[in-house]
């Protein structure tokens, strides 16, 4: 009877709704418990499933070449449950035979380099690759990116992968399971890839500067990882281009991020690193989030370049290299910015949808189209160059800075980072930049048992005829998402959140004043709306 039980489906597996684990185009789920009201989702056998659902994809995108099995690389953030995870995707990839290669702690940009290296020795390139990763979101939570040489996966590959792995689940039976789990230790091999990684990162730099040994001698970089994946960048990639690097910080993986969350967007974040650098009296700062595809800097004044002055710093770059391209941003970027780009720099600004991958398959598909883009790049940090395969990776963003003070060195140029802060200068910036979030009340009856989506949908259509109907305001000529409207010397912008029930609200002006006037022309459209809950709005706006 116990042989007969073995091959049955387990029966003590929850039920799961795979889709609900779908987050764009990526995958993320609870891991570990200790929050209320958060149980976990990612369990070992969910993630099993995820990770052969992953191995079906590939080997039917692939395939696969009769002459050796498809190779799958994983590798993981500084997570506490990260070596679960590891284990339980690795067993995934096992059982559907192929074989698993191990980086063990390594930034996301640098898995999907993986699949491009060509380096036997390294067992490269592989086939597909995996992140283990939820980016800057609290320790109980983990999640997956998925690569193949064309790039991260989309949101209709993602969905596939969930589907595949709900029938993979149901179909577990206790032999199966046994059977990867022997299969994974038999097999896995386990490779040092980020030292292929950081080393042409370094390569970079020196070639930038004619070929220097060590082209950032003397200039002082501190390193701030919020104690995820970017520690690797101070002994790794700067000590060896002649950085002095004392002072860098938070630079040991602790997955339950004690120091402050890994964030460039986040200000108690930001202001760990402008605190470093004054403190140290470096000439730059550079701040990373967990796994590495966002980023930040700080100049030798604390002056931050993130946000829109990132953006502004990283298009002076490229548009020097590239004259007259087009940058292609996401939607909540400034109407300064635009000017900046076009009257400052001679380039075009491409405002397109909130999401990094979005804001990168638009720039692909305008290169097809025959309009040339080589910057795709996120008020969020994440930014992503055509030299680099559209990759969106924070430390070849932080490399092409570090390629300017290079550069500028080598022609005799000093003043430390003061040539980056240079190439900014003109950008107009608000007074005033708010982000106020109206959430959408799910079960309220105004809804009437439609989804959230709709409703925002409503919420959007309305305050559109409203800005129409408003003299004071002009709607946003071209728009991609949401309602865009400027006025009163500012803008605001109101869109429906890609995941949540929520509709954030941008506003950027000159002066407070300013910035309530666009608040109120906001507030009495949506009024109406008995299920939007505006209460972060009206605090802004009361007198």
């Amino acid at each position: 009877m116990a042989a007969a039980s073995s091959t049955t489906a387990v029966p003590y597996l929850d039920k799961v709704d795979f889709l609900k684990l779908q987050n764009g185009s990526d995958i993320r789920g609870v891991a570990v418990s200790g929050v209320e009201g958060e149980p976990i989702t990612l369990t070992e056998p969910v993630t099993e499933a995820i990770a052969a659902g992953f191995a079906a994809w590939l080997l039917e995108k692939k395939k696969a070449d009769v002459h050796r099995p498809l190779r799958v690389s994983i590798g993981h953030d500084s997570r506490i449950s990260a070596q679960m995870l590891q284990d339980a995707v690795s067993q995934g990839i096992a059982g559907a035979g192929l074989v698993v290669i191990q980086y063990g702690l390594a930034s996301t940009p640098a898995m999907f380099n993986s699949t491009l290296t060509v380096d036997e020795a390294f067992l490269c390139p592989v086939d597909g690759a995996i992140m283990i990763t939820a980016s800057h979101l609290p320790y109980n939570r983990n999640g997956f990116k998925f690569f193949t040489n064309d790039g991260g996966l989309g949101k209709a590959d993602i969905k596939d992968i969930l589907e595949r792995a709900a029938d993979i689940y149901n179909n577990f039976t206790n032999e199966s399971l046994m059977k990867s789990k022997r299969q994974a230790c038999e097999s896995v091999k386990k490779v040092d890839y980020m030292t292929v990684y950081t080393s042409d990162l370094v390569k970079a730099v020196r070639k930038a500067a004619g070929n220097i040994e060590k082209p950032l001698e003397g200039f002082h970089i501190i390193v701030d990882a919020g104690n995820g994946a970017g520690g690797f960048f101070s002994a790794k990639v700067l000590q060896p281009l002649g950085a002095i690097t004392n002072g860098s910080q938070f630079l040991e993986p602790d997955g339950l991020f004690p120091n402050h969350i890994p964030n460039p967007e986040d200000k108690v974040a930001m202001k760990a690193i402008t605190q470093a650098v004054l403190q140290n009296k470096a000439d730059l700062g550079i701040i990373f989030d967990t796994d590495v595809d966002r980023s930040a800097a700080v100049d030798s004044t604390g002056r931050e370049f993130n946000r829109n002055r990132l953006i502004a710093l990283m298009s002076a770059i490229v548009l020097e290299e590239h004259p007259g391209t087009t940058i292609v941003t996401d939607s909540v970027t400034s109407d300064g910015l635009t000017t900046f780009i076009e009257k400052k720099l001679g380039g075009k600004h491409h405002r397109f949808k909130r999401g990094y991958k979005n804001v990168i398959d638009e720039a692909i598909r305008l290169n097809s189209i025959g309009e040339e883009s080589h910057l795709a790049i996120e008020t969020s940090g994440h930014g992503a160059l055509k030299e680099n395969h559209w990759l969106d990776d924070g430390a070849y963003l932080m490399v092409k800075l570090l390629n300017k003070l290079a550069s500028a060195r080598a022609s005799g140029v000093g003043g430390g980072s003061k040539v980056l802060t240079n190439l900014v200068e003109g950008l107009q910036e608000p007074a005033v930049a708010v982000e106020l979030r109206l959430k959408i009340i799910q079960n309220h009856p105004d809804l009437k048992g439609g989804s959230f989506r709709e409703y925002g949908e409503a919420v959007l259509k309305h305050l559109e005829n409203s800005v129409d109907l408003d003299p004071k305001l002009q709607k946003a000529p071209v728009n991609y998402e949401g309602v865009r409207a400027s006025g009163y010397g500012g803008w605001f912008l109101l869109r429906l959140s890609l995941h949540d029930p929520v509709l954030p609200l941008n506003i950027e002006a000159p002066s407070n004043d300013d910035a309530v006037k666009l608040g109120l022309s906001v507030a009495s459209a949506v009024k109406e709306f008995a299920a939007l809950d505006t209460s972060a709005l009206d605090k802004f706006i009361q007198p």
